[in-house]
């Protein structure tokens, strides 16, 4: 659908505003670890595909196009996180796992993970646990 790269970019956007409520180009660039001109061709390529705004202050929204892609990783990376650990894979392995997984999986065996998962949930409320 969308290439692996451009998920990560706007799963990282996404990610930024929900912690800091504002993100500018830097901000992406520390943290991701790219340097300041890939950050700024990618935006410049994302302001033309219509994924972000960039006002002129430099700080960077999400249109409705790029804020529906991040917030489709951003869940795919949650629930497969959960998933992962619920199986006693640690922390930072179901972290790292789930971000490679999130990319290729189809919807559908997602959405069948999904509904696991809030099954799961419901049953661990119930138990008291």
């Amino acid at each position: 659908m969308y290439q692996e790269s451009t998920e990560n970019y706007l799963e990282t956007i996404y990610i930024l505003l929900q912690r800091m409520g504002t993100v500018r180009s830097i901000d992406v660039c520390n943290e991701m670890g790219y340097s300041k001109p890939t950050i700024s061709v990618t935006m410049k390529q994302f302001r033309e595909k219509g994924y972000v705004k960039i006002d002129s202050g430099g700080h960077i929204t999400l249109t409705p196009s790029g804020l529906s892609i991040a917030q489709r990783i951003y869940e795919r990376h949650v629930v497969l996180s959960e998933l992962l650990m619920l199986l006693g894979v640690g922390r930072e392995t179901a972290l790292a796992d789930a971000c490679k997984i999130e990319h290729d999986i189809s919807e559908e065996t997602f959405d069948c993970i999904k509904r696991h998962m809030a099954r799961c949930r419901e049953c661990r409320g119930m138990s008291g646990e």
